[in-house]
């Protein structure tokens, strides 16, 4: 059984409340300026963590800038105004998009690196300044994360950092904070962190020590997505749904991805299209494609999709194909790239740029190639 590393927070709380503690973490170790970035949509539910930290006697300054995928001239524009505050401690307070600002800017805080000389893998040495992160959202699982994403506008492809150093120090996974993220989010965060599941446990590097995360945070995502979409406020569904999340975040650090988010990533940096969407009309593609070099794993994700197990594996991960369209199609994803305003001239570039993450890419269980990543476009079209 080969090494595996896990590189988790210093400090995970999970529970509803729990982004009190965020605040009382910052105090106890004396920081006297944070400087938390967020979104407009979300930054309401920054106003807790704001008046304990005053109270405290800690200065805050506000970013609520990130309010979409975040790009390099985004990153710089906030790494600007930390600089200008000069805090001891950031707080990423939203989803994936504020948080991987965060915690990039925490890292490169005073620093006289660029943005771009730390996109890769291992790339970024350092962080000297405290880091927290506080998801708003049931997806990306940044938070306990070593990955950071950027839309490089210049190449139009989301780059990723990858270090030790961009793991927080502390998370505070508080499912209340959920409630009131629209269904059409809900939906769309919810399949991402379903398929960083899906592809950890489907993987060239899959490990058992991560696997047991991967196959129950399908489980809980599979059965609460749906709920939580109809009905925001379900406690129950929120709390379940913030666990897979959180199981999925914990997956991407020690295994990661495949050929689903490789070829998620071009359209999110071409077209716009939210990176979830993405990730939910190509997971039965891809998943159809690799399914050959992996039919016991994939079985095993169909019954924790919640399909009845066939008489052999095979059929019981076809069965799981269809779940995964029918649960994206209940939750309103649409289901061809031809919805989106993609054209179909645009694939072959599309495959070209999907075949540059090579990060990813290493760990599908199917050996992607320029062409078949053609064919899987079209195959979504």
């Amino acid at each position: 059984m080969r090494i595996i590393n896990f590189l988790n927070p210093g400090r995970l709380a999970f529970g509803n409340g729990c982004v009190t503690q965020c605040a009382e973490d910052i105090l106890d170790r004396k920081l006297k300026s944070v400087f938390i970035v967020t979104a407009k949509s979300v930054v309401q539910l920054a106003d807790s963590l704001i008046d304990t930290l005053k109270k405290g006697g800690a200065k805050t300054t506000l970013c609520e800038e990130i309010n979409s995928e975040p790009t390099v001239g985004m990153f710089n524009d906030t790494l600007k105004a930390a600089n200008h505050a000069m805090p001891d401690a950031i707080v990423g307070l939203g989803g994936g998009s504020p948080m991987d600002v965060a915690k990039l800017v925490a890292a490169l805080l005073g620093s006289d690196l660029s943005v771009e000389n730390v996109l890769g893998i291992g790339l970024l040495k350092s962080r000297k300044t405290y880091l927290a992160c506080i998801p708003t959202t049931s997806g990306t699982g940044s938070e306990v994360s070593p990955n950071a994403i950027l839309l490089d506008e210049k190449d139009g492809l989301k780059k990723g950092a990858v270090s030790p150093f961009l793991v927080p120090d502390g998370a505070f996974v508080d499912p209340m904070l959920t409630h009131s993220v629209p269904p059409s989010v809900t939906a769309s965060t919810g399949l991402d962190a379903m398929v960083h599941c899906i592809e950890a446990y489907a993987n060239r590097f899959s490990h058992p020590a991560v696997d047991i995360y991967a196959i129950e945070g399908i489980r809980l995502i599979a059965a609460n997505l749906r709920r939580a979409v109809e009905n925001g406020n379900d406690v129950e569904a929120r709390h379940q749904l913030s666990l897979g999340s959180l199981y999925g975040g914990l997956c991407l650090g020690p295994v990661n991805t495949g050929a689903v988010h490789a070829l998620a990533y071009p359209l999110g940096g071409e077209f716009k299209i939210a990176h979830g969407v993405s990730n939910s009309v190509l997971l039965p593609h891809v998943v159809k494609y690799n399914l050959e070099s992996a039919i016991d794993r994939y079985a095993d994700i169909a019954i924790a999709l919640g399909v009845e197990p066939s008489s052999n594996g095979e059929e019981t991960a076809k069965r799981g194909l269809l779940r995964m369209r029918e649960l994206s199609n209940q939750c309103g994803i649409p289901q061809h790239l031809s919805e989106m305003g993609v054209p179909r001239e645009a694939i072959p570039q599309l495959a070209s740029s999907a075949m540059t993450v090579t990060r990813l890419l290493k760990n599908n269980p199917r050996e992607m190639t320029e062409e078949a990543a053609r064919a899987i476009y079209n195959s979504a079209y």
